[in-house]
């Protein structure tokens, strides 16, 4: 068997192969992407990206309906836009197993708030499983499926940032595919109208209580015994991790393998054997306050903060133990906050949005940058698709016509996530509303996904290919226009008009991203420091490739795209092609 080394994300991809794994349907969402992207290096596996999270678990359901292996996966806030048939699907069960994963991002490198998804596993009543380093990633999966089956159940997998983009070494098994099961038609199992729904709760609770006694002799939920009796740690995760490291084996460690259903009698023998009883967990006292209720005098949040990662260090500390000395760096470092590329196609219409001083509801994706200086033309991003529906309660609450000074924005991926019924509903509800999609022609943010507007699937192939254009004719839309971002007269021109319109309206921003491969790009521009007065006008747009040196405006030709966006700014012609 080989050892290689892998992400948890690639890890937990391998583990679904490895598994007998058919069927995979997924959102991008960082940080679970990657593993979507690498189960579909696997020719045994069908994998694809949905237009959303709901229709990504409703896919893998319905394949293991069908008596095939599924799994769909998405981040914290994606399982809640899949919350309604989670829960469903958990009164249901399953008929080939069905694994959900779900990446939280403590910290919020990459995502709009700290949200701790153990707790759609007690709501929703079903197993979660979550790894600590990519071997047990691979292990939990093939694991989950066996549960799945066992206990007829959707099973969840819980990573985080750090172990979904961590590497550790893992060893590789081949493929065991297990036969299709047949599907068989029972309406009292799998349709949940009240009826049905009344006699499966029952089932539910029924096998939580079997899930339960599973726990408490499970491999996975792992009793380290430590050189002391002193000091007894409750954890799991990658906070097992900074566990060992700060402590090494001076504490006992309960390090938990299922977090969801706990084993109850395992945590109080644990707890009877030490002197005092810590739990280090991350975001939510999830543990803790379990064990509180159990009546057990566990210690966490008075120690470890809710808010954010925690670290080696940072649990040495709160120990008591020694942290090692840090090297304190002479040189101050310059802040490098995130800023749209050089030649990003949204640059242009967020100047003119800024210029314009409108209000404007932004969405989630790459073009949130735009809210940031010297641009800041966003006020308001909530959750994927909300600008759309926030426009229209926005501009009916300010007495259901537009005021002509506040637009929504939103991407080409977003846009088919969960934009398009908010279209429908401004058409439908006669909003006087201007609806700005920016067509990047890609998922830009998570890195360069296909969606339902590229015209490819997944792996790359040719694939049905949704025309914005006739999508909103279609919902009710009778003005829809297409700009060219880089050009700012159009843009400046288009956007006014439609704002005076009587009726809704969508401005299409359409031109790729810059940094797709099959972009051609022009020549650098050329600045002329003998034209240029120093007036800064080209820094009004915050493009990385433009700086001032010794009074006067400097391209950086290793950056530069030869858009002209700033070209079109400078009165003094000072910028030029190359």
């Amino acid at each position: 068997m080989d050892k290689i080394l892998l992400l948890g994300n690639e890890a937990l991809a391998r583990g679904l192969y490895e598994a007998g794994c058919s069927v995979v349907s997924s959102y991008p969402g960082t940080p679970s992407t990657e593993i979507t992207e690498a189960a579909a290096r696997y020719p045994e596996i069908y994998a694809e990206w949905a237009p959303n999270e709901k229709v990504a678990m409703e896919t893998a359901f319905g394949a293991s309906l069908a008596g095939k292996r599924s799994f769909c996966g998405m981040k914290h806030v994606g399982l809640n836009v899949a919350a309604d048939p989670l829960f469903t699907i958990s009164y249901t069960g399953v008929n080939a197993g069905m694994v959900i994963a779900v990446a939280d991002d403590a910290g919020m490198h990459s995502s709009q708030n700290e949200q701790d998804s153990r707790r759609y596993a007690e709501a929703a009543k079903l197993p979660m499983l979550e790894p600590s380093d990519s071997a047990e990633a691979l292990a939990f999966a093939k694991l989950a499926y066996e549960l799945s089956e066992r206990f007829d159940t959707p099973v969840l997998v819980k990573m985080c940032t750090r172990v979904a983009h961590s590497q550790s070494v893992v060893t590789l098994s081949g493929r065991a595919e297990p036969a299709q099961k047949p599907y068989e038609k029972n309406p009292q199992k799998y349709i949940m109208m009240p009826g049905y729904a009344k006699l499966r709760h029952p089932v539910v609770e029924k096998r939580l209580a079997a899930l339960a006694a599973y726990a408490e002799t499970a491999e996975i939920n792992r009793w380290e015994k430590g050189s002391s009796r002193a000091l007894g740690i409750v954890t799991s995760s990658t906070c097992y991790q900074y566990v060992r490291e700060a402590l090494g084996d001076e504490a006992s460690i309960l390090k938990l393998g299922m977090i969801w259903p706990l084993p109850e009698k395992l945590l109080r023998e644990f707890a009877a054997s030490v002197d005092r009883l810590v739990v280090v967990e991350e975001l939510d006292p999830f543990l803790e306050l379990h064990l509180r209720a159990m009546g057990l005098a566990a210690e966490g949040r008075s120690l470890f903060s809710g808010i954010g990662e925690l670290s080696q260090n940072a649990v040495a500390e709160k120990l008591g133990r020694p942290v090692p000395a840090g090297v304190k760096l002479d040189a101050a470092i310059p802040a490098r906050p995130p800023v749209m590329c050089a030649g990003c196609p949204h640059r242009g219409l967020f100047y003119t949005l800024a210029k314009k001083k409108l209000t404007v509801i932004g969405d989630i994706g790459c073009y949130t940058l735009g809210a940031v200086p010297p641009l800041s033309a966003i006020d308001s991003v909530v959750c994927m698709g909300a600008s759309v529906s926030g426009l229209h309660g926005f501009n009916k609450a300010n007495g259901g016509a537009s005021d002509a000074n506040t637009v929504a924005v939103i991407g080409d991926s977003t846009f088919m996530h969960s934009g398009m019924t908010g279209l429908a509903n401004i058409a439908y509800n006669d909003s006087h509303s201007t609806v700005i999609i920016l067509d990047n022609s890609i998922t830009g943010m998570t890195g360069h996904q296909q969606n339902p507007t590229t015209g490819y699937n997944l792996k790359g192939d040719p694939a049905s290919k949704v025309d914005l254009e006739a999508f909103c004719h279609a919902v009710g839309i009778r003005r829809v226009r297409v700009i060219d971002p880089y050009d700012l007269d159009e843009c400046s021109r288009v956007i006014s008009e439609e704002l005076a319109a009587p009726e809704a309206s969508v401005i299409i921003s359409r031109r790729p991203c810059a940094l797709l491969k099959y972009v051609k790009h022009k020549a650098p521009l050329i600045a002329r420091p003998d034209k240029c007065k120093g007036c800064k006008s080209c820094m009004k747009i915050g493009c990385p490739a433009i700086s001032m040196a010794g009074g006067t405006a400097q391209i950086d030709a290793t950056l530069c795209t030869g858009c002209g966006v700033c070209a079109q700014l400078c009165k003094f012609g000072a910028l030029q092609e190359g």
